[in-house]
């Protein structure tokens, strides 16, 4: 009896234990809050129209291999954008060197002749140390900035902050905090987020979806709840979550990650970094070309915009009107953030003058503030504009709610009316699929075909071009209209 007593209390001081250590075990806020879990699962990703990001490599999955023959092997496989890590033998023959930042400066001409050689550019730098002291953090600063690296990827302690922040000012950087997995300090996404209130923009987050799904994190959750935040990535895809020895990385869109959802989640976000591949699985450490081909294809079988060039530039500045030209009254003004155009005043044309189009299909999307609203999209304007001669020599397809027939959305303006009305009210974003093929004139409006026309001289319509530029209407200063995600495609 006694011997049972005894186990008994053995056993409870066993579980109390075992209770204590579990807790302690635990983050100390909530993985996922449920009110983003609970967006997520909102969110229809099937109707994202994902954009077209760069595909990098981060070095570390040629880790048994040169930074020499690394850049060799991207160049090989046709991808211009890498990640390096620090402490990679340089390979230049000399068997002493590595890519790190103090490295002599010989060394560093070495690789920016052989990067250059490639056409390849290195698009971030890490994990690296930054150490917590000013001098430490300039050492990697300095050699970021000789490379013409902009992304530093970091695990920074608490009080590297204040320096941290000072310094990417004065250098015009941006550093990326990583996620290793516990018992890494930045292993929950709620760490990281607390750690970025009140911080400077230029510190953000490379976002390793393989760490957390070895947490046990929904990826494309995490996504959401950095929302704003993320300037760099380090995309895996594996076979489950957890770290269980028998989950691997595995190509992008062969495992549970759910890589078309990450994908749509970034357009959503309009993250403006590269998709880094790092991958880790240990049995094709030597030859991973056949999974970064696989993984480039799925990006490409499922990216939208894969094909079409955007019209509106974007820079570590953001967004720019390189290009364009505005001719007549009022003007556009663009939200670099955001890249999202304004109508101001009326009426005039944004034209995108680097290029004239003969056949194409072009896509944005538009706003109207109003009913009334009143603008619309041009196409095949025949020559740079120097009066309003140009409405007369080509088409409009319309934006007008207000209006009826041939004046209504969707129509070929004062020529062809469109079949349907398509328009979502004022206040919410309509999307524009405008194909011109030879002569015929197609008009799809949030998805549904509004317009499909033999175009022919009608209306104030006197003739058209076979090519000519784009360009957007601003037609007074009472109801602006808006537009973003401008995108062209030749045919």
């Amino acid at each position: 009896m006694k011997t049972t007593v005894r186990a008994l209390i053995i056993l409870a001081f066993g579980l109390a234990a075992l209770a204590v250590a579990q807790e302690a075990r635990k983050p100390a806020a909530p993985l996922i809050p449920p009110d983003i879990a609970a967006q997520v699962k909102a969110t229809d990703y099937r109707d994202v129209r994902i954009k077209s990001f760069p595909v990098s490599i981060e070095g570390w999955t040629y880790r048994k291999y040169t930074f020499f023959e690394t850049v060799d092997k991207l160049k090989a496989l046709g991808i211009s954008c890498l990640e390096a890590y620090p402490g990679q033998p340089l390979g230049n023959g000399n068997p002493k060197a590595v890519f790190e930042q103090g490295m002599p400066e010989a060394d560093m001409a070495a690789a920016q002749a052989k990067l250059r050689e490639a056409g390849v550019a290195v698009v971030a730098y890490g994990v690296v140390d930054l150490g917590t002291t000013e001098a430490s953090m300039r050492k990697v600063f300095d050699f970021a900035r000789k490379m013409g690296i902009r992304t530093v990827v970091c695990e920074p302690q608490d009080e590297a902050f204040p320096t941290l922040e000072r310094l990417l000012e004065e250098y015009d950087l941006q550093a990326a905090i990583h996620n290793h997995p516990q018992p890494a300090k930045y292993a929950f996404p709620m760490t990281t987020l607390e750690r970025l209130k009140g911080r400077s923009e230029r510190i953000g987050v490379c976002a390793d979806t393989g760490h957390w799904m070895r947490e046990g994190l929904n990826p494309v959750e995490c996504l959401r709840l950095l929302k704003g935040r993320i300037l760099d990535t380090h995309l895996k895809d594996r076979t489950d979550f957890g770290k269980d020895a028998s989950a691997k990385d595995v190509a992008w869109g062969s495992g549970r990650a759910m890589m078309r959802d990450i994908l749509a989640e970034l357009t959503l976000q309009d993250y403006g970094g590269a998709l880094t591949m790092e991958y880790e699985n240990e049995e094709e450490v030597l030859t991973p070309e056949p999974a970064i081909r696989k993984s480039v294809e799925f990006v490409k079988s499922v990216t939208y915009y894969w094909d079409y060039q955007p019209l509106l530039s974007r820079s570590a500045a953001g967004y720019e009107k390189h290009g364009w030209n505005h001719y007549g009254p009022g003007y556009f003004e663009l939200d670099a953030k955001t890249g999202v155009l304004k109508s101001q005043g009326g009426m005039g044309l944004l034209w995108y003058s680097a290029k004239k189009y003969r056949d194409f299909v072009l896509e944005l999307d538009f706003k109207c503030t109003r009913k009334d609203t009143n603008s619309g999209v041009f196409v095949r304007v025949p020559a740079v504009p120097t009066s309003d001669d140009y409405i007369y020599h080509s088409f409009e397809v319309q934006i007008y709610d207000a209006g009826e027939g041939i004046h209504a959305t969707g129509a070929a303006y004062d020529a062809e009316a469109p079949k349907l009305d398509a328009s979502r009210p004022a206040g919410e974003w309509n999307h524009y699929k405008i194909t011109f093929r030879g002569q015929r004139l197609q008009v799809e409006l949030n998805g549904k075909l509004v317009l499909d026309w033999e175009a022919a001289p009608r209306g104030k319509v006197k003739d058209f071009a076979a090519e000519g530029y784009v360009g957007l209407q601003n037609h007074d200063s009472v109801s602006p209209v808006y537009f973003r995600n401008i995108f062209i495609k030749e045919l």
